[in-house]
């Protein structure tokens, strides 16, 4: 029999068991698949371990990601073993992800297809056992930043026959190479007949289809089974093939959707329009999902055994945008797991979930729900049975805008344990440097656990990598116990792959263009993940519900908007070229701001509403003006001077930028920057003996970058251990990827003296009135000698700092004249008019008319 058949293969959870030969010939052959159908076809009905067999690939079908491929394209391919914990356990893989070994490239077709001949014994040639259940494989371009999956962004599985196994699979319908096996057809309707086509590896005593229990046909002494049927109620369908020889008997399932009548009902009183509501009086639990155009959503849960029975299709408000379901008599004494089955195809967790189950990353995560048996794909938790955290601290005002010192973390590089219950004994090493508000890189739900966060999936879930609500809520109400805010870094510019808003409306890898929410094409430059449309009211809603839950459930103080330049739908292209035009002045989104602060405010009048803009000056001093706080990124001018080389201070100082107020929060390092004492070591400016490069002289160059940053008026941000010279370049281990953490740093003298000087800088600045709003009186600050002086209530302080690598004599202009008193040594200083003061290299003074006040 040399016919040449094509057959989709599907994936199932049974293995086949008995003993054939593959040589008998097939009296009532099956139907040829025609040649486009299926995104993966194969020469010959069964994978066989033993047996060369070619795959043949239609690169447009699947995510479409390959779709427009014109170079090389490889096979990226593993085994599913009973010793694989999920369908992500790939073992035995046989190739490299960034090796291109030519015996794994695509054959490319006449027809544009793509093919890969092998044989799957030899091709795994490591895993000599006879057990595999699947091959796991994915298609990539040569630098794997392309590739083909599964339209849901599942990877692809063919189930493995074995020669002497009796094996059984189905022809028709067309089948998804999925780890659950489904068809191809996206539904089917109700009183649609549904064609089958059962083929066995030998012939048998008898085949048989079932669904469910019920038998639906069965023939005896064939190969091949066809019957037509038509399914009589909506819902998933679960189909099961099965043969019989000689006491023996193989198994494979199939999971048809069938799309019933969905029923239109008003969204009931109370209860909102995304997410749960759960009403003890009237023992009922509602979910809740925005949805505009979708046909169908059935609630999938532990509750039905994760099954998308008619008893839990959802119901679609007149409007066509929200789908809920209200289930009565749950049991509030325990927890439940819960997802969405969206038009017969996608499965996703809720939006709003707190708690994301992830069968790929979540082994290492301690204290949370088992996944549930039945489920694939991420999994919402709704635990009833917690109790609400109950906080010691309900009375905490906010420091004053002006007086912040922010400590920015990233909890993972921060402490060894990477947790908020840790964290929590670092709260006396804040206090004690003087810090009055700490911002947390994202903690949200994020792609993988070991990020930095500004890769969301889930904008309401807590990040599991750092530990529980109520340990983060325990953090919170510490820092507010000891008078420091909590600011959290969010991420509301975008959303990656695996979120539902993307998954909802995807396609082509990315977001569709009737995406509710997303862009399809990013509107600016720097664009990671899928860009927010902020125009749109669908966002909106959705970003504002983001605000109101953090600010709510964890009584946070402020938040800084990552990449907030980005909230705009005026399209600059997404070039590097782009970026003028991107941060020129741009009304519509500066209306989206203001509408956001208002909001923000209307929740907490103090609230800190902190953007990472960049923008043209006139755009920043407008969302200033309506009490926002912008980042003043000063890294390259404060780590030129630290070095030894030209560099300038001008832009320190709001009212140099045309500011009416200090809203600017000065940093000279954040997690964004190379890191101040790497560069001062590695690249420092020397001169004779003197070298920027010597440990101890950068430190102490460091004090004085600290003590012209934290001296002049407004917000001020430290990056964490710069206040201990971290000196591990930003690109360790990758940009993103963890760095080593140096509490030893404290038992050094130099680097604990660098700290001490930063508490007593942060102290001064709490202290006196002169640090929130004093006048520019005087300055100087582009040349290697630098100088300020700030006036304010009869008050006035100097600062005056060789950044130079050689001496040099400082000419006293008018301004400075007088007697002033030094804030450091405490000694008196008579600065006289026409005079010169000797500056050796990176000498500095903080001088006052009288001593500052410190606590």
């Amino acid at each position: 029999m040399k016919n040449r058949l094509v057959l989709f293969f599907i994936c199932a959870f049974l293995a086949a068991n008995s003993s054939c030969k593959k040589d008998i010939a097939v009296k009532n052959p099956p139907n040829e698949v025609s040649e486009s159908d299926g995104f993966v076809r194969i020469d010959e009905h069964f994978l066989t371990w033993e047996q060369e067999v070619t795959l043949r690939f239609d690169l447009r079908k699947g995510n479409g990601e390959l779709s427009k491929a014109t170079g090389d394209l490889y096979l990226h391919a593993g085994l599913i073993t009973p010793g694989s914990s999920n369908a992500s356990d790939w073992k035995a893989v046989a190739t490299e992800w960034n090796k291109n070994n030519p015996s794994h490239k695509l054959k490319k077709e006449a027809d544009g297809s793509y093919s890969f001949t092998f044989t799957p014994k030899q091709f795994f040639a490591s895993y000599s056992a006879t057990d595999a259940l699947y091959m796991a494989f994915l298609v990539r371009n040569s630098d794997g930043t392309q590739v083909a999956r599964n339209a849901d962004g599942s990877d692809l599985y063919l189930p493995i026959s074995f020669q002497q196994k009796l094996d059984v699979q189905f022809n028709r319908p067309v089948v998804l190479p999925t780890y659950v096996a489904r068809t191809e057809q996206q539904s089917f309707a109700l009183q649609e007949e549904i064609a089958f086509e059962i083929l066995s590896s030998q012939k048998v005593d008898k085949i048989s289809l079932y669904l469910g229990s019920e038998r639906i046909a069965e023939e005896s002494g064939s190969e091949v089974l066809k019957v037509k049927y038509t399914p009589k109620t909506a819902g998933g369908q679960l189909f099961r093939a099965r043969v019989e020889s000689g006491g023996q008997t193989a198994e494979r399932t199939l999971s048809v959707f069938v799309m019933g009548g969905t029923a239109v009902a008003e969204l009931p009183e109370g209860v909102k329009a995304n997410g749960i509501t759960v009403d003890r009086t009237k023992n009922n639990i509602s979910f809740a999902i925005t949805a505009p155009n979708k046909q169908s959503i059935f609630l999938l849960g532990d509750f039905n055994g994760f099954r998308a029975d008619a008893a839990y299709s959802m119901n679609r408000t007149p409007d066509g945008k929200t789908f809920w379901i209200t289930l009565p008599n749950l049991d509030f004494n325990r927890n439940y797991t819960y997802q969405f089955l969206v038009d017969g195809q996608i499965k996703i967790a809720d939006p709003y979930s707190e708690l994301v189950l992830d069968p790929a990353h979540d082994a290492t995560i301690p204290n949370i729900p088992a996944y549930p048996a039945g489920a694939s794909g991420h999994v919402s938790a709704l635990n009833l049975t917690q109790s609400d955290y109950q906080w010691t601290n309900t009375a905490f005002t906010n420091p004053h805008p002006q007086d912040l010192v922010i400590y920015e973390t990233l909890v993972r590089d921060f402490i060894q344990s990477h947790d908020y219950k840790t964290l929590s004994d670092s709260i006396g090493y804040f206090k004690r440097l003087g810090v009055n508000a700490v911002q947390l890189m994202p903690v949200k739900e994020s792609e993988g656990n070991s990020t930095w966060g500004y890769n969301p999936s889930y904008h309401m879930a807590l990040d599991k990598y750092y530990g529980t609500k109520q340990e983060l809520k325990a953090f919170i109400d510490k820092c507010h116990s000891e008078g420091i805010a909590v600011i959290l870094d969010v991420v509301l510019n975008h959303a990656f792959g695996q979120s539902p808003l993307v998954q909802l409306y995807m396609e082509n890898g990315t977001a569709a263009a009737n995406n509710p929410w997303l862009n399809a094409v990013a509107m600016h430059p720097f664009n990671v993940g899928m860009d927010f449309n902020h125009e749109s009211p669908y966002t909106e809603v959705f970003v504002k519900d983001v605000m109101a839950y953090w600010i709510n459930e964890y009584k946070v103080d402020g938040f800084r908007f990552d990449l907030s330049k980005g909230f705009t739908q005026k399209n600059s292209g997404t070039s590097d070229n782009a970026v003028g035009a991107w941060s020129a002045y741009d009304a519509s989104r500066v209306a989206i701001w203001k509408k956001y602060n208002q909001y923000l405010k209307s929740l907490d009048s103090d609230f800190y509403v902190i953007l990472e803009h960049f923008a043209e000056d006139r755009e920043e001093q407008e969302l200033a003006n309506e009490g926002m706080l912008l980042w003043n990124n000063l890294n390259h001018a404060f780590n030129e001077a630290t070095m030894g080389y030209a560099s300038d201070f001008t832009r320190l100082f709001a009212s140099n930028r045309g500011f009416g107020n200090a809203n600017l929060i000065s940093y000279m390092e954040s997690h964004d920057e190379e890191r101040i004492m790497f560069k001062n070591l590695q690249y420092g400016n020397g001169n004779g003996a003197y070298s920027a490069k010597a440990l101890k002289t950068a430190l102490e160059r460091t004090k004085m970058a600290a003590s012209f940053l934290l001296a002049a008026p407004g917000p001020k941000m430290i990056w964490q251990f710069g206040e201990l010279g971290y000196d591990i370049s930003i690109d360790y281990n990758g940009r993103t990827g963890e760095k080593p953490i140096h509490w030893e740093y404290l038992k050094d003298t130099d680097r604990g003296n660098l700290y001490l000087h930063f508490a007593q800088l942060i102290r001064m600045k709490k202290a006196n009135q002169i640090f929130r709003n004093g006048k520019l009186l005087s300055s100087s600050l582009q040349g290697s000698v630098k100088y300020y002086v700030l006036e304010e209530g009869g008050q006035q302080v100097l600062l005056i700092g060789n950044f130079d690598v050689k001496a040099h004599d400082f000419q006293i202009p008018s301004a400075v004249q007088g007697t002033w008193r030094d804030n450091l040594s405490k000694d008196t200083r008579v600065l006289t008019a026409n005079s010169t003061l000797a500056l050796e290299p990176g000498a500095y003074y903080f001088l006052s008319k009288t001593l500052l006040n410190i606590n």
